[in-house]
């Protein structure tokens, strides 16, 4: 068929981009260069075990994702994390459970920064001087450099790196926080302190119950993340999606778009480009090497993950809670671990648990490149002490991300800007995905449904 716009990318930017085009009675076509849609979001079922290969949830905060869910009837099967709902920071070989109450990790009073043990009593005075700090001018600033303004240079090191740089895989003196992290931001623009600020929507959102209608920060489903996929895959005809469906250009000729692939090109009005940016640079090379320039100049990590699962017997310690973050100071192999049969029902029998563990991004580059043998073993090397694990693993298995997290790095801001310029040039071109506006699952479903209805309404 002729499509009036063509989306490029089948992961969950392009799946919600498609369907949003759907609902507005537009009907697309996919390309999709790989042989399966959902790009990171992966769930495999290995014998009793449920494994989220990628991300395993998505914040019930941010209604991108919930909102989703709704409109695909998927709602009332979405699940929370079981309690407690904790989680630790590793130090000296112990675990340190995190300050509470708390927002990403940095504390909102100062018996909350009093109780972080995994900083020093002087780190810990330094964090309760946080309300009094002046306000910082600085316009594009560093996540090191905000928190280190803010907080001091132990939570740094001891919270922000291992959380807030540690979700996206990346270098804490290079990721900027307010693409990142705005809410940071505004507390201290508002109230002058992020303790306060943070504190003051706290207290908000428990004023206004409706506003969460779910217990937990994060949520999931009872068959993982991949039902997310599956139902919308099922919910777009029968040949919107094509995989194994690489494209090589884009151009403009004669008012129209000319999507390029190997079987021939495909004519449209608008093209939405819902893959990394670095594969944009490809793409749009031919039509608009300045446009593709600054898409390649953002820069993405890889990682890989570890999971898995021991008999009940061979773990020696209780593993409650959520998992455990590393700080980069602690020179071990993983960057974090999550105790999966702990934060969710129904991924592993009763008498097994299922744990996975993160290596490589911008604190190892080259993890990705190690054989699965040699990550088992650094994973191990990590978890065995502190879950006092006996034994050999009765399931082991390695997944690689490839250039999969972006990094949104001071200058992204002004690099955004020229590109959103760029595109001024090219009526009926969009661009969407983690990696431009947004990061993260839920935030880049609600972008790549906003752009749809802008294709939508350029069409007509």
């Amino acid at each position: 068929m002729t499509p009036s716009v063509v989306v490029i990318g089948a992961g969950i930017a392009g799946l919600a981009a498609a369907y949003e085009l759907l609902r507005c009675g537009v009907t697309p076509i996919v390309l999709e260069a790989s042989d399966r849609a959902g790009g990171l979001i992966l769930t495999e079922r290995e014998g009793p075990f449920l494994i989220d290969a990628g991300p395993d949830s998505i914040l019930a905060t941010k209604p991108g994702g919930t909102a989703l869910c709704e409109a695909l009837g998927l709602g009332d099967r979405l699940i929370s994390t079981t309690p407690p709902r904790t989680s630790s920071v590793l130090k000296g070989g112990r675990l340190h459970p995190l300050p509470r109450p708390a927002v990403l990790g940095l504390p909102l009073t100062w018996r909350a920064a009093a109780g972080a043990t995994m900083i020093s009593p002087a780190g810990r005075a330094r964090m309760t001087l946080e309300p009094w700090i002046p306000a910082g001018v600085t316009p594009d600033e560093s996540i090191a450099s905000f928190i280190g303004r803010r907080f001091g240079r132990q939570a740094v090191e001891y919270l922000a790196e291992p959380l807030l740089a540690g979700i996206h895989a990346g270098d804490i003196d290079r990721l900027a926080v307010q693409p990142l992290f705005p809410a940071l931001v505004d507390a201290e623009r508002a109230h002058g302190s992020v303790m306060k600020g943070l504190r003051e929507r706290s207290t908000e959102a428990v004023s206004q119950p409706a506003s969460e209608p779910r217990e937990g920060l994060f949520l999931s489903l009872p068959g993982g993340m991949g039902e997310i996929v599956q139902t919308l895959e099922a919910a777009l005809p029968r040949g919107t999606i094509q995989l194994r469906a690489r494209v090589s250009a884009v151009r403009q000729e004669d008012g129209q778009f000319r999507v390029y692939r190997h079987e021939g090109r495909v004519s449209c009005a608008a093209v939405i480009v819902a893959a990394p940016a670095w594969a944009a640079q490809e793409l749009l090379e031919a039509l608009d090497p300045m446009l593709a320039t600054l898409c390649g100049g953002i820069p993405y990590t890889s990682s890989a993950i570890v999971t898995l699962a021991f008999d009940l017997d061979a773990v020696g310690e209780p593993l409650t809670g959520s998992g455990f973050v590393v700080p980069r100071a602690e020179r071990q192999p993983i960057m974090a671990a999550t105790w999966v049969s702990s934060k969710w029902s129904g991924r592993a029998p009763s008498d097994s648990v299922l744990m996975r563990a993160f290596l490589g991004g911008a604190r190892d580059p080259d993890a990705v490149n190690r054989s699965d043998a040699d990550l088992v073993d650094a994973a191990l090397r990590t978890l065995t002490p502190i879950a006092r694990l006996s034994g050999a693993p009765r399931l082991a298995r390695v997944y690689r991300w490839r250039r999969a997290s972006p990094q949104l790095e001071v200058g992204h801001l002004a690099r955004l800007a020229a590109i959103e310029q760029r595109l001024q040039a090219w009526p009926g071109l969009f661009l969407t995905g983690s990696g431009y506006r947004v990061t993260g699952i839920p935030d880049g479903i609600e972008d790549a449904r906003a752009i749809a209805r802008k294709a939508v309404k350029f069409v007509g």
